[in-house]
């Protein structure tokens, strides 16, 4: 079986100095190899043929048999890796935490243990006839939270 950490050393010697990063590297127990890319403005096709044919030149069909799948995360698809949070700072994200709650709002910041994502909601102050829409902050530990994806808007 091909070793994960063979394909990663290879996609991140592909890798050094473009802005692309990887998201995942997959290797079923049959040798299917699937290799996930992301781009902060996108990935393009060409790139990703580009990645293919480079770590086919360094695998060994003969060695071991393979099938190779290279792509990128799919938009809508759930965050797997930090510099994803990092490239949606300022977007619209939907989060859904392990207790159950889905939650939309704007991806504020994101570091190794948390992120923070801007929630609106009503709040009525005392006196007031009718409630009024507040920002609120939400902190959140990777641990804490189902999935956190890109809130995709036809508007």
């Amino acid at each position: 079986m091909i070793e994960k950490k063979i394909v990663c050393q290879i996609v991140d010697e592909w890798l050094e100095g473009k802005d692309y990063f990887l998201v995942e590297v997959i290797i079923s127990p049959d040798d299917k190899i699937l290799v996930e890319i992301d781009h902060k403005e996108g990935v393009w096709i060409e790139d990703c043929v580009e990645l293919s044919r480079y770590i086919e030149s360094r695998l060994s069909r003969e060695d071991e048999d393979y099938e190779l799948e290279v792509g990128s995360a799919g938009i809508g698809q759930p965050f797997k890796v930090l510099q994803q949070y990092i490239n949606h700072i300022g977007s619209e994200v939907e989060v859904l935490t392990k207790d159950g709650r889905k939650l939309c709002g704007v991806l504020k910041e994101a570091d190794e243990r948390h992120f923070v994502v801007t929630i609106q909601k009503k709040v009525k102050e005392e006196g007031a006839k009718r409630p009024k829409m507040v920002d609120e902050d939400l902190s959140f530990a990777y641990d804490e939270i189902k999935y956190t994806k890109y809130l995709i808007s036809f508007k």
